[in-house]
């Protein structure tokens, strides 16, 4: 019977402990990493839709401009386009989509304006004037946590 050296020994010891060190280390960071509860999920393959966004400040109409979000290097993945004028914002996402990412918050974020239940602009709710928003016709008080949807027809006032 043929004995194995020392040397061809080590190394098979020295393989083992490395692989059942990656298989271990795998196990330990998969069952670790934060998975996003199924109730965030919004998509799993991404997403393409098209709310559209209306803002009036004391009756007046307000110019949502294009190519908010639009970067030369790379789009953001809520943007305006030249139909902004009509107040189409274009949601184009990839893979996994949260509930988080869908929110007009985000919007608002990439546009570089302020909008909440107190304020839209720099125009914030007084004795006079408040900020309300409709959704489809229907008042909605979820204001920047809206999270918004294919074909939605949002309506933000301050008057």
């Amino acid at each position: 019977m043929h004995s194995l050296n020392t040397e061809t020994k080590i190394i098979i010891v020295g393989g083992i402990i490395t692989i059942l060190a990656v298989v271990g280390i795998s196990l330990l960071l998969s069952s670790s990493s934060t998975s996003i509860p199924d109730d965030q999920i919004v998509a799993k393959n991404g997403l393409h839709w098209h709310p559209r966004l209306e803002i009036y400040i004391n009756t007046e109409k307000q110019e949502i401009p294009a190519n908010i979000g639009i970067l030369p290097t790379k789009h953001e993945e809520i943007h305006t386009h030249d139909d902004a004028s009509e107040g189409i914002l274009h949601m184009e996402m990839n893979g996994l989509v949260t509930k988080d990412e869908t929110r007009i918050a985000r919007f608002f974020q990439i546009w570089g304006k302020k909008f909440n239940s107190g304020q839209i602009f720099e125009f914030k709710n007084s004795s006079e004037a408040a900020v309300k928003m409709l959704v489809n016709g229907k008042e909605n008080k979820d204001f920047e946590n809206y999270q918004m949807k294919d074909g939605d027809l949002i309506i933000i006032r301050y008057e």
